[in-house]
């Protein structure tokens, strides 16, 4: 009964392990802005440009844990492994509920959003688990010879699924701008028609918000100035491009089919600029819109297109912020369907759309193109996923 009820455990400790960490693998480009963040949390700045290769073998080695203490292979390994990482997450998310940094603890990817306190707790209940499951180590129990060859085929997939994640982009889309997702058109620079500045001021107590026009009297005590959205406008995610003067202008995305070509990291060879154009020439020819965005200044981007000779394409660049970038598309140079403001398919760079597949996408109807790139790609993860659990629970 003892053993049973570690086992039971482990099982539950293991299945958080092993989905957090695969919801991790399933984006490692979010895996590495996550551990980022950490680094920074934690003043390891130098670290940063390692943030992406530690973030994928952090998760992997989480994943493969996780897989361990649901096979039950090498129990008294896994069991402590998997404590001293417990361990080491429950005092980090007891800095994050004292610190309280803008950030969010990624635990599992970008799936599940959580606040620091609410990962602070789901911690101690599976540090418990684990200390339930791990102690003592000499009362865990053996696990049957076939489960060392499901462990080994779990792992083998998980580390196959983990290359694939890191060639292409998620499997999953969870960020913000997922296929399906429809765009704010911004067309003012000031972003005046979206916004509102809202005052927050208190007397005697209670707190009341006023905006511009309507500020209290001298009995009140200011607190805080604040920014949101107007009421009555659609909460659509604003992509915010600009153009070489600054001025807003996604309204560029709002209208027919566009494909966007977005490039987080413009330190590339000539020869990757040469490809750029020659894809969103072949866009323009099948009646595409083509786009190009670019986080950097134009001045950091006009010698290398000119060393690829490519300047030609200049008149379709267009900036944004580097976060907008990299979550609209984590491929860098990675290509994105739109069609009247409605995101509705991503390419990775090495799987940009060819003819024949621009000439299918130019005749189709977007909203089942978009509806077949969410559903195929949700099943093969989903899939994916029973696949694993199979293997572990039934082999």
């Amino acid at each position: 009964m003892v053993q049973r009820l570690k086992r039971f455990c482990g099982y539950i400790a293991g299945f958080v392990f092993f989905i957090g960490g695969l919801l991790k693998l399933v984006d490692p480009i979010g895996a590495g802005l996550v551990m980022d963040s950490y680094f920074d949390f934690l003043h390891l700045g130098f670290l940063s440009p390692s943030a992406k290769f530690f973030g994928v073998v952090f998760a992997l080695v989480e994943t493969v844990v996780g897989a361990g203490l649901i096979t039950g292979v090498w129990r008294k390994v896994s069991g402590v492994i998997a404590l001293v990482l417990q361990i080491f997450f429950t005092v980090l998310t007891a800095l994050l509920v004292i610190f309280n940094p803008e950030m969010d603890c990624g635990c599992f990817g970008e799936a599940v959003e959580m606040t620091h306190m609410q990962t602070f707790l789901k911690n101690i209940i599976l540090l418990a688990l684990l200390l339930a499951y791990a102690l003592p180590l000499n009362n865990i129990g053996k696990p049957k010879k076939k489960k060392y060859v499901s462990f080994g085929v779990v792992t083998l997939s998980v580390v196959a699924f983990t290359v694939y994640s890191c060639l292409y982009i998620p499997m999953v889309d969870f960020t913000d701008y997922k296929p399906g997702v429809q765009l704010q058109a911004v067309e003012s620079d000031d972003q005046g028609d979206l916004y509102e500045a809202v005052f927050v001021y208190e007397k005697d107590g209670a707190r009341q918000e006023f905006d511009l026009d309507h500020l209290p009297d001298s009995t009140w005590t200011f607190i805080e100035a604040q920014t949101r959205m107007k009421e009555g406008v659609s909460e659509r995610m604003p992509l915010s491009i600009t153009d070489a003067d600054g001025q807003y202008r996604d309204e560029l995305v709002a209208d027919g089919r566009v494909m966007l070509v977005s490039v987080y990291d413009t330190q590339v060879k000539p020869a990757f600029w040469k490809k750029t154009a020659q894809e969103l020439r072949l866009v323009e020819q099948f009646g595409f819109t083509p786009l190009l965005l670019l986080a950097p200044s134009s001045e950091s981007v006009i010698p290398d297109l000119a060393e690829a000779g490519e300047t030609d394409i200049l008149k379709w660049v267009y900036f944004s912020d580097y976060k907008t970038i990299i979550t609209l598309n984590r491929s860098n140079g990675g290509v994105t369907y739109l069609n009247d403001g409605t995101i509705v398919r991503k390419w990775a760079r090495r799987a940009v759309p060819g003819e024949a597949e621009l000439k299918e996408l130019s005749s189709s109807d977007s909203f089942e193109t978009e509806i077949d790139t969410i559903t195929s790609r949700s099943l093969t993860f989903q899939g994916f996923l029973l696949y694993v659990f199979a293997i572990m629970l039934l082999l």
